[in-house]
């Protein structure tokens, strides 16, 4: 009779954790031999047949081994197998994936880790959902036009004069039937309204006193937790007693300037550069200083230096997640340098963190804060992108201005409406909210994937595109000849809103350049307005 030998993978296995896929090697044996009891009770399945038995996985790690200290989880390992294939071409754009119970049982791994895994990989684009059909590879975007270029830096500083276009942009976009690529104003149907609406209801039912009291605070305390366990889940530990809740983002932004300048002074900040941001500038009498900025990487650091070297800059504004309008995400180490360069110069930095949840990768990217060891840096977000515009419910990290920033606070607004951010806080607590970003960031990059797929059909050779991580914004640079500020007017025509390049900066630059909105469910009507602005820049190429 012949002999059965097993000769496992390295670490201890049960009996219920034997696959084919351990088996190194295994002798030949008769047809009536079957497998004994073992001490676990387990019997494996008797063999009919003679048979060899092979190893069938992968020479790479088995997906069913479990992860040791430091090793990837189960789920991020077949994440990253799965995407492999996809990148070699095995799995072709289109094809459909395994079942989630099918690669359960191929990959030995539980229906939970499958699930896990085929989000990861929603996340990053390379898997899309069918309903009633299962997971399929999405076509990939095959970008074969350049990046934008940097711009060259400035020689001094200039105030700020906003152009009305800015006010007509923003008016455009709440037109009934005008699709605005304009305003970067995420689509209604992106938001859990009903749910959001069903809780404001039970919260002013259980409390109607707090629609006839003032709302004099510094931020309503529950929601101050929330927002500081999230910052802590992100790498970034914020004392929630030194959150300052705001009436959106922009308050913050302007609650910041205003805790670190006077008016006259001089911000360095990012070129091309969030409009709003310039309209606060402005507002305040301060001066701007446009720093060059990568597309990819953010803002230049040697000309953020060469700046602070040859001028009296008090504060920097920077964006470093999804920066608006380029989309650029800053890398870690730059954020580190970043810091130190602040340190350096003994300068104050604001960060606009609000596109911070909508990343497109595994991971929320780091703030520029969570390298803060000083309080040098005002971190200024909102739930304006991920939950509730209408809300209007901002913070501010402020650190070691948080006493300047209360008092602004008070004089300004007095304090945030405590019925919506009672609503927020039971939404959060409730646990929907990480769903609902996974859903909204699986959103956001469709429609960003869509929009360029389809700019990248109807715009002219020679335009440029960024390739935002995140985010719901795209940087188009034309080629020279195009005028963007004659594009909107004759775009305005056909009911189409634009965000001309000109609304970016205090200087007269980038007016052969666009802001896209890309926060707009894909339609046939959204693919025609794309169409028709490519027949519009051709028509001024001639």
């Amino acid at each position: 009779m012949g002999r059965l030998l097993f000769v496992p993978i390295p670490g201890k296995l049960s009996w219920s954790q034997y696959d084919f896929a351990k088996t190194v090697l295994v002798a030949i044996f008769p047809a009536c031999c079957c497998w004994p009891q073992t001490a676990s009770g387990i019997v494996p399945p008797a063999f009919t047949t003679p048979a060899m038995i092979q190893t069938l996985s992968s020479p790479s790690k088995p997906a069913a081994q479990p992860a040791k200290n430091g090793d990837l989880p189960l789920y991020a390992e077949l994440a990253d197998s799965l995407q492999s294939l996809i990148e070699q071409g095995t799995l072709r754009p289109g094809a459909r994936v395994p079942s989630v119970r099918t690669m359960s049982r191929q990959r030995n791994v539980s229906i939970a880790t499958v699930l896990q895994a085929y989000t990861t990989l929603e996340n990053r684009g390379y898997l899309e959902a069918r309903p009633q059909s299962g997971y399929y590879v999405r076509p990939q975007l095959a970008c074969f036009c350049p990046e934008p270029r940097m711009a060259r830096p400035m020689a001094k500083p200039s105030f700020v004069g906003v152009n009305d276009l800015t006010v007509q942009v923003m008016e455009h976009s709440l037109e009934p039937g005008c699709i605005s690529f304009g305003a970067a104003c995420p689509h209604y149907s992106l938001f859990p309204n009903k749910k959001l609406a069903r809780i404001l209801g039970s919260v002013a039912r259980r409390d109607p006193t707090l629609v006839g009291r003032f709302s004099m605070n510094w931020g309503y305390e529950p929601l101050q937790r929330e927002i500081a366990r999230r910052y802590l889940q992100a790498g970034c530990p914020l004392p929630h007693d030194e959150l300052v809740v705001t009436v959106g983002c922009e308050e913050a932004l302007n609650l910041a300037l205003r805790s670190v300048t006077k008016p006259g002074d001089t911000v360095a900040l990012e070129t091309p550069s969030y409009f709003g941001f310039l309209e606060i500038i402005q507002s305040l009498g301060l001066k701007a200083l446009e720093i060059p900025t990568s597309a990819r990487e953010g803002m230049c650091l040697d000309e953020l230096r060469d700046a602070l070297e040859n001028n009296d800059v008090k504060a920097v504004l920077v964006m470093p997640a999804f920066q608006n309008p380029l989309g650029s995400l800053m890398p870690d180490d730059k954020k580190r340098r970043f810091y130190d360069l602040l340190c350096e110069f003994d300068l104050p930095a604001i960060e606009d963190d609000v596109y911070g949840d909508i990343h497109f990768g595994d991971t929320r990217p780091k703030p520029l804060k969570a390298w803060d060891r000083d309080g040098r840096v005002l971190l200024c977000s909102s739930f304006g992108k991920t939950l509730a515009p209408g809300f209007r419910i901002g913070w501010i990290a402020p650190g070691s201005y948080l006493e300047r920033v209360r008092r602004l606070k008070f004089t300004s607004t007095l304090g945030t409406p405590v019925i919506l951010q009672k609503t927020l806080t039971e939404f959060l607590r409730d646990g929907g909210y990480d769903h609902h970003l996974r859903s909204i960031r699986r959103a956001y990059h469709q429609q960003m994937h869509l929009c360029t797929q389809a700019m990248l059909r109807y715009f002219p050779e020679g335009t440029r595109l960024s390739r935002p991580q995140g985010g719901a914004v795209l940087w188009v640079e034309f080629p020279a000849k195009v005028d963007t500020l004659q594009l909107h007017q004759d775009a305005l025509k056909h009911n189409i809103n634009t965000a001309p390049g000109a609304l970016f900066t205090v200087k007269d630059r980038y007016r052969n350049c666009l802001r896209m909105n890309c926060a707009i469910p894909w339609s046939d009507e959204l693919e025609a307005a794309l169409r028709k602005l490519g027949e519009l820049v051709a028509r001024q190429l001639g």
